[in-house]
C-alpha cells in the first residue's frame, strides 16, 4: 500500500516533467524556425536574382510556345524519362519524333520582320451614323523582299485583318477600311499586329507596329434655344448677395478693420469723414449648369432610353457651353466640369451603365462643382420621386433643380411636384418645347 501511494504521489511530478519538456521542445522549434525562415527570405532572394537575367533572355522565346507546343514538351520529357529509366524503347521513339517535330517548327520563327506601320483614322470624333474611314499604310524597310504576311486590326468590340502581298524593299502598299458608327461611344482602333508562326501552330509571335486610336461617336443632339430665361448673366458673372472683399461688384462703404487689404482703402472718403473707410463688393458668379444622368438601369424601362437621356444631357450642354455657361456632366463613374464643348460630347460618349445610383452621383457632383446655379437630373420612369428629392437635396437651396423623365411611352408633359420642376420626355424632338416652359 505504501509503494502505491508513493507512485501516485511521484504522477504529477512526472507530468510536470514531460509538460516542461514538450514546452522545451516547442520553444526549440520556434528558436530554429526564427532562424530558419529568414534564412530561407534570404535564398529565395538570391534565386532570384540569379534567375532574373536568365528569365529575362529565355522569357521571350518561351512565350512564342503556344499551348501546343508546351503540351508536347512535357509529353516529350515524360516519354524520355520512362525510356532513360525504364528502358522503354518506344517511349524513347515518341520522344525523338516530339523533339524533331519542335525543331523543325521552331525553323520557321527564325527572322526579323522590319515594318513602318502608319495607321491614320478621319474624322476622330462623328455623330452617331456618320461614316469613318481608316487607313493603314505599311512600308518595308528590310533589305530583303517581304514574304506575304497577315495584318490584324482590331476595331472595337470586333476586327478586320489584311493579307499583305510580298513586297520589295522600300515598297508600300496601303488598305482602306471603315470603322461602323451606329452607336454610341468610344471605339477603339489597333494596335495593327503581325503574326509569324509554323504551319502546324506549334510557335507564334506577335508584333505590334502602331497605337490604339480612339473614335468618339458622339450622341445625336438637338438645338436649342438660348438658356437665359431666369438667369442673369453677364461678362464678369452674376452678382449675388454674398458680401466679398475682393471683386468686380462694388457694394458700400465701411469702417477699416485690423487686417483689411490697404489696397481697399478708399481715401478721399476717408479723408472726408476723418477715418479710415474700405470698398465693399458682392461676389459675382458664373451661371453653371450641372447635368447628371442616371446611369441605374433599373431606371430605364429598356436600355435604348439611356441612349436618350444622353442625347438630351449632351444637347443640354452644348445649349449652356454656347451661352458661355460653365457645365459640368456626371453619369456614373465619368464626369467632366467646365470644358469645352468637344470635351463635353466625348464625356457623354464615355458613358454608360453602370448601375451607380444618382443620389450618389449627385452627390459628386455637388462635390465637383459647388458653385452649380443649375442642375438637371436625368433618369427614367421607374426612379422613385423621393429618390430625386435626395439627389437634389445635395445641392444648396438657392440653386435652381430641374428633373427630366425619359419615357417613350409617355406623352410630353410638364409638372412641379414638391418644388420641384418635372419634364417627361418621350422623344428629343420634344426638349426645345419643354425646356421653353421650363426653365
Amino acid at each position: 500500500m505504501a509503494r502505491v501511494k508513493r507512485r501516485r504521489a511521484e504522477a504529477p511530478s512526472g507530468e510536470r516533467r514531460a509538460a516542461g519538456a514538450a514546452r522545451g521542445m516547442t520553444d526549440a522549434l520556434r528558436t530554429a524556425a526564427g532562424r530558419v525562415v529568414p534564412l530561407l527570405g534570404t535564398a529565395r532572394e538570391r534565386a532570384t536574382e540569379v534567375a532574373a537575367p536568365v528569365a529575362r533572355r529565355v522569357g521571350p522565346a518561351w512565350a512564342t510556345f503556344t499551348p501546343a507546343a508546351r503540351a508536347l514538351l512535357v509529353i516529350g520529357a515524360i516519354a524520355w524519362l520512362a525510356a532513360a529509366w525504364g528502358g522503354w524503347r518506344e517511349m524513347a521513339v515518341v520522344a525523338a519524333g516530339i523533339l524533331t517535330l519542335l525543331v523543325l517548327a521552331a525553323l520557321f520563327m527564325i527572322g526579323h520582320t522590319h515594318l513602318e506601320v502608319r495607321l491614320t483614322t478621319e474624322p476622330p470624333r462623328v455623330t452617331v451614323g456618320n461614316p469613318v474611314t481608316g487607313e493603314v499604310e505599311v512600308r518595308n524597310k528590310a533589305k530583303s523582299p517581304l514574304l506575304p504576311v497577315r495584318l490584324d486590326l482590331p476595331v472595337g468590340q470586333g476586327g478586320v485583318a489584311f493579307d499583305l502581298p510580298a513586297l520589295r524593299p522600300g515598297s508600300t502598299h496601303a488598305e482602306l477600311f471603315v470603322v461602323p458608327t451606329e452607336r454610341r461611344g468610344v471605339i477603339e482602333v489597333g494596335p495593327v499586329t503581325t503574326g509569324r508562326g509554323d504551319p502546324v501552330g506549334l510557335f507564334r509571335r506577335e508584333v505590334t507596329w502602331s497605337d490604339v486610336h480612339e473614335i468618339f461617336v458622339h450622341p445625336v443632339i438637338t438645338p436649342l434655344e438660348p438658356l437665359g430665361a431666369g438667369l442673369i448673366r453677364d461678362l464678369e458673372g452674376n452678382v449675388s448677395e454674398n458680401v466679398s472683399q475682393s471683386d468686380l461688384a462694388f457694394h458700400a462703404l465701411r469702417e477699416y478693420l485690423p487686417g483689411d487689404d490697404l489696397r481697399h482703402i478708399h481715401w478721399r472718403s476717408s479723408a472726408r469723414h476723418g477715418q479710415l473707410l474700405v470698398r465693399q463688393f458682392l461676389d459675382t458668379r458664373r451661371s453653371h449648369i450641372n447635368v447628371i444622368v442616371d446611369s441605374d438601369p433599373a431606371s430605364y424601362r429598356d436600355p435604348e432610353d439611356y441612349e436618350l437621356a444622353i442625347s438630351a444631357a449632351a444637347s443640354l450642354l452644348v445649349r449652356a457651353i454656347m451661352d458661355g455657361f460653365d457645365a459640368t456632366f456626371l453619369s456614373g463613374q465619368h464626369a467632366m466640369t467646365r470644358g469645352t464643348g468637344r470635351s463635353a460630347l466625348d464625356a457623354c460618349s464615355r458613358a454608360e451603365l453602370s448601375g451607380d445610383r444618382i443620389m450618389d452621383v449627385a452627390g459628386r457632383g455637388a462635390r465637383l462643382a459647388p458653385d452649380t446655379s443649375l442642375v438637371c437630373l436625368v433618369t427614367g420612369p421607374h426612379a422613385p420621386f423621393t429618390t430625386l428629392q435626395r439627389a437634389a437635396a445635395h445641392f444648396p437651396i438657392e440653386v435652381g433643380k430641374i428633373a427630366m423623365i425619359i419615357d417613350p411611352q409617355a406623352t410630353a408633359s410638364l409638372k412641379a411636384v414638391a418644388d420641384l420642376p418635372l419634364l417627361t420626355l418621350g422623344a428629343l424632338s420634344e426638349l426645345p418645347g419643354l425646356l421653353k416652359w421650363g426653365l
